[in-house]
Order: C-alpha cells, then structure tokens, then sequence
C-alpha cells in the first residue's frame, strides 16, 4: 500500500492552475469552507492525481496562526483522503470569517468539516 504523504506533485503551485481550479465547479460548501474543482492538465508523462491548493484570506483570518492552523488542517485532511480522490485540481477557500473561539476548537471544527467535504467528493 502506498504512503499517503502530500508530496510536491500533489499541491498547486502556479497562478493559473489556481484560477483553473477556482473556474471550475463547486463541489462542497459549509460553515468555513468552499470546494472548487477542477480536471488537471499535466503533461505527458506525469501521473494524474488529486492536487490541492489552499486559499485563507487574511481578511477572513487576522492572525498568522490562525491562518496556519487552518493550512495545517486542511492539508492533513486531505492528505488522508488524497488517494481516494477523483485525479483532479481541488482548491479549498475560506469563504467567511472565523468567529473568535480557541485554536483548539477552531481546528477540530475545521478538521470535521474538511473531512467531511472530502469525504463527499470521495464518494
């Protein structure tokens, strides 16, 4: 059975892949979240898989840390759902702003609602 790390190959790391993806269709929304997807143009000789970018707004996040624990979150969410996923181009937007509440429960209400976004698109 392979690892399910998040190597290089499964982020997005241009501009263009990340407005791809943001074009795309929706596929999940909830309290925090909004899921955009893409189908991913790699080129030849590249394996297709699931790739992830990441969109928190400081705007709907003020503090770095909160920022961070939100990246850290989704990532590991995704990291064990990634080779279940569709070979597509994901993006994960912070669509609201965060109410105040510890950094512990922020991240287990993130972590629920990452989960069961792509839990969803899994399916």
């Amino acid at each position: 059975m392979p690892r399910a790390t998040l190597p290089p190959e499964a982020r997005l790391h241009r501009p263009s892949e990340f407005a791809a993806a943001l074009k795309g269709r929706r596929l999940a929304r909830g309290a925090f979240f909004v899921v955009s997807a893409a189908s991913n143009d790699l080129p030849p000789g590249q394996d297709a898989c699931a790739r992830l970018g990441l969109v928190i707004a400081k705007r709907f996040a003020a503090h770095a840390t909160t920022r961070n624990a939100l990246k850290r979150v989704i990532r590991e969410a995704f990291r064990h759902r990634r080779l279940g996923l569709p070979a597509k181009d994901y993006v994960v937007r912070l669509h609201s702003k965060v109410t105040p509440a510890t950094l512990t429960a922020l991240k287990q209400a993130a972590r629920a609602e990452a989960d069961a976004h792509f839990e969803r698109i899994a399916r």
